[in-house]
């Protein structure tokens, strides 16, 4: 009766380690899954057999059951669009879904490997989420198809990646505020070591040399992609000598962190300055005013990495293995015409002025 309980009681974890394989393989022989050669699965098999391993029910068509989906934060609206577009894919496949933020720290990294470990799961999708070194070669040894979206830089996974246009986007955005007429145009950047952060940041200068207008660099102030950064940028730039007429955010929370500076100011969008935001989240198209930005596509993205990642746990190959999905500026009642803006220091209306003369910042 003992011996029985022991049997009944083994992981897939002690049968991985006695195979010499990754726990998804084991996990693949349990659900019936195709994508096994013959010696391993015989040997798995054997194994499960010896210990008496109890399989629970797997769903037809072999299909994958369980999918982790890792952030570095989840406080963000942005998080949320993709985990929409996950959600839907997932639930018309009846795939569970696994969300976890890991906070940009080895301790909580490490701890959600752990759990991987321990669930097995048949695929992983990483959003933005710088790992350590030894977090990737665990990945690698564990054989679990992952795919990454919106990769921070050079994926060292050898895995596909889903992203947007972003240097189009940012060129766009730029673009747009040129063809109102503004020559100083501000930026508030995202985080220099995500690489969406510096294809907007090439975009936005792109634009400008393609218009002839040399970058100065004294109009860009970094930022985090979060409200406050959007707000202490903001307040920067508008405290220059020469503040922008127009300004573009990376990111929709910072557009809406300016808004609250200009608020506080007692200045008027896009009177007094235009706004550009990045993303399109759905906020923004309620914002006062409604928001210019450029839309991302960031739920799309989140179907995207599920098919593949789905695709990869089937043994099938990428449809392609580098993807970016087209951005698309919308605009909205928060840009004008640089003739609109009106010098607080007695300018006539309607009369083409430069800077606005800028409030100082209240206390």
């Amino acid at each position: 009766m003992a011996q029985e309980n022991i049997k009944s009681k083994v992981t897939i974890t002690e049968i991985a380690r006695q195979a010499g394989v990754s726990v998804p393989t084991v996990s693949r022989v349990v659900n019936g899954r195709s994508d096994v050669s013959p010696e391993t699965r015989a040997r798995i098999e054997d194994l499960l057999r010896h210990h008496g391993y109890q399989r629970k029910s797997s769903p037809p068509g072999g299909r994958a059951v369980l999918i982790d989906l890792v952030f570095n934060d989840l406080d963000s609206p942005w998080a949320v669009e993709i985990i929409r577009g996950v959600e839907e894919v997932a639930h018309a496949s009846g795939v569970g879904t696994v969300v976890s933020a890991i906070h940009g720290a080895s301790g909580s990294a490490r701890q959600w490997m752990t759990n991987l470990r321990t669930r097995a799961s048949d695929g992983v999708i990483l959003v933005t989420s710088v790992l350590e070194p030894r977090m990737h070669e665990e990945l690698r040894r564990l054989g679990v198809p992952i795919v990454v979206v919106d990769p921070a830089g050079s994926p060292s996974l050898d895995a596909p990646t889903v992203g947007a246009a972003n240097w189009a986007g940012g060129m766009a955005a730029t673009e747009h505020l040129l063809g109102l007429g503004h020559r100083r145009i501000g930026l508030i950047a995202g985080p220099q070591r995500l690489l969406c952060s510096r294809a907007r940041l090439d975009g936005y200068r792109a634009a400008l040399e393609g218009a002839d207008i040399a970058v100065d660099d004294a109009l860009i102030v970094p930022g985090d992609f979060y409200h406050a950064s959007g707000f202490d940028g903001c307040n920067a730039l508008l405290d220059l000598d020469e503040p922008p007429t127009a300004l573009f955010a990376a990111s929709d929370q910072m557009a809406l962190g300016a808004i609250e500076a200009l608020r506080c100011r007692g200045l008027r969008v896009p009177e007094d300055l235009s706004v550009v935001g990045f993303d399109d989240l759905p906020e923004v198209r309620w914002s006062a005013p409604p928001l210019t930005t450029v839309r991302q596509p960031l739920a799309d993205m989140g179907k995207l990495a599920t098919r593949t990642v789905l695709r990869l746990a089937a043994g099938e190959e990428p449809v392609s293995p580098r993807v970016e999905l087209a951005t698309e500026l919308v605009v909205r009642a928060s840009t004008a015409p640089l003739a609109r803006h009106v010098r607080r220091a007695g300018a006539v209306p309607d009369e083409p002025a430069g800077a606005p003369a800028i409030p100082p910042r209240s206390q």
